[in-house]
């Protein structure tokens, strides 16, 4: 197999999978984390060391995340949980913004990533029981042991002593049989002490995500919902532009000599964001949405596209070939965003004030 072969499957593998996660939850996420550990260790087993990879892997990595949150806007029964979710994301999120502008291996445990594990760990659960009924105590502890206990201990074994676990194994004899050890006994702990107290399950284990709510199953039913509540000024929006202003940012550190700020690069995602959002409400009260997500992303990119070049001429640049390949991903996290942050709204609409703005406009 050729380099160039080894290359497209590993990244087409790292595009793709992602865009599982909102219908396959748990095995998409799980597949697309092990992807990541392994894509490297392929590359070598080929004899091929990509020029310039780490930084679309970083780039990669930060997009698989971007459309774990999204789903939680899409699947999630529970309010809490989902708020969870956002700190964590959005905690994390901001730590890797600061690392890549200062270099400063330290913010990577100081902003560890929990939010991944604490995605499957609501994903795991709900293969057998109702998360809608845990109650918020119950989803800060999850995350809170997540954090001290697993993610604060991996993110110093690779940020800070920066240990390779395979290499580990290899030069420590006992390390190997010991993490084996371990595993053994949390299932243990798991099989006697845990599993006995459980409650019984609520329904047969399924791995893909739940129906959606009566009136959000098609992209008309969000349309009419955004026709009759969307706003351009709202928590919703501006979510959107922290978020794809973050992601930007450390995008834009990848890219072959950009010499924009950070402040610009948010100010120009501000733009390609609310322009965005401008054309989507325009879109849903004109009732000409279109139902198939290919097509309604190829729109998109072309419109984007457009933008970037147009932002890009404006602003000091950066090579355009590498944007145009950052806004493929941003255009498709748009448009998630889009199509998800509805369904969320419509699950949970006394959070968003708009039951109150119903019964004002009915009395």
């Amino acid at each position: 197999m050729s380099a160039f072969l080894v290359l497209v499957v590993v990244v087409g593998a790292r595009f793709l999978v992602p865009l599982l996660i909102p219908r396959f939850p748990l095995p998409a996420i799980v597949a697309a984390l092990v992807l990541d550990g392994i894509d490297q260790s392929i590359f070598q087993a080929f004899g091929f060391d990509p020029p310039g990879y780490q930084g679309y892997d970083k780039a990669m990595d930060v997009y698989y995340l971007a459309i774990a949150y999204l789903a939680t806007l899409r699947n999630w029964t529970s309010l809490p949980a989902v708020r969870v979710a956002r700190f964590l994301y959005f905690y994390r999120l901001i730590g890797v913004v600061a690392f890549e502008l200062t270099d400063w291996r330290p913010l990577l445990l100081i902003f560890p990533n929990t939010f991944e594990y604490f995605f499957i760990a609501y994903e795991v659960y709900r293969l057998f029981w109702n998360p809608a009924r845990v109650a918020v105590r119950s989803w800060v502890l999850t995350a809170a042991a997540i954090w001290v206990f697993v993610k604060l201990p991996q993110e110093w074994w690779i940020h800070i002593a920066q240990l390779d676990f395979t290499e580990t194994v290899a030069e420590v004899p006992w390390f190997g049989p010991a993490c084996v050890a371990g595993l053994v006994l949390l299932g243990l702990g798991y099989w006697f002490v845990v599993r006995p107290r459980q409650a019984p399950h609520d329904w047969s284990w399924h791995v893909a995500a739940d129906p959606l709510p009566a009136g959000a199953v098609t992209v008309a039913d969000r349309n009419r919902w955004v026709a009759d509540h969307g706003r351009l000024w709202s928590a919703g929006t501006l979510e959107k532009v922290t978020l794809i202003g973050l992601l930007w940012v450390i995008y834009a550190q990848v890219l072959p000599g950009t010499t924009a700020t950070p402040i610009q690069l948010f100010a120009g995602t501000t733009v390609f964001v609310l322009v965005n959002a401008v054309i989507s409400l325009i879109v849903a009260r004109s009732a000409r949405g279109l139902e198939p997500t290919g097509t309604a992303f190829g729109l998109r990119v072309l419109l984007n596209m457009g933008l970037v070049t147009v932002v890009w001429w404006l602003l000091p640049a950066a090579d355009l070939t590498g944007a145009f390949f950052f806004v493929l991903l941003l255009s498709l996290l748009t448009l998630l965003d889009d199509r998800y942050r509805p369904i969320h709204e419509m699950r949970f609409p006394d959070t968003h004030g708009y039951l109150a703005r119903t019964d004002r406009a009915s009395s």
